[in-house]
């Protein structure tokens, strides 16, 4: 049995196609937590087979930007960042880069959501918060 999100996948595909380049599974969606994540590819990579820090921010960007989405007050279209701020903490050279978004601010003009990234181990490799404009 899988544990990947078939229509949370779609749904980053389709709103983000460069998600399905990247290779960007959803695990789970929901308006408290949007889960995802990618694997360690060599061309993703900087040189030392160390996952690219924009690949990280990539993800983590994709992964608010559907949590954002999913808290949207009525009457809203959409979403775009506006800031985002990243602090990494460790390289990633194998596995899975995962991403848990979830909303600290759902407002009503500005959506902030917080998202982590660990590895398979389960440390935490970035940590990034970021407010979206209500569109």
């Amino acid at each position: 049995m899988s544990d990947l999100d078939e229509e949370g996948t779609a749904l980053f595909h389709q709103t983000m196609p460069f998600t399905e380049r990247l290779g960007v599974e959803v695990l789970a969606h929901g308006k408290d937590l949007v889960r995802s994540r990618l694997a360690w590819e060599d061309s993703l990579c900087t040189l030392g087979g160390v996952l690219h820090g924009g690949v990280l921010m990539s993800l983590a960007d994709a992964n608010a930007a559907v949590c954002a989405f999913l808290n949207l007050p009525d009457g809203a279209k959409g979403t775009t960042t506006i800031e985002s701020k990243t602090n990494f903490l460790r390289a990633i050279r194998e596995g899975h880069a995962t991403a848990t978004s979830r909303p600290l601010h759902p407002g009503r003009r500005v959506i902030v959501v917080e998202t982590e990234i660990h590895d398979d181990a389960g440390k935490l490799v970035a940590k990034v918060t970021q407010s979206q404009a209500v569109l």
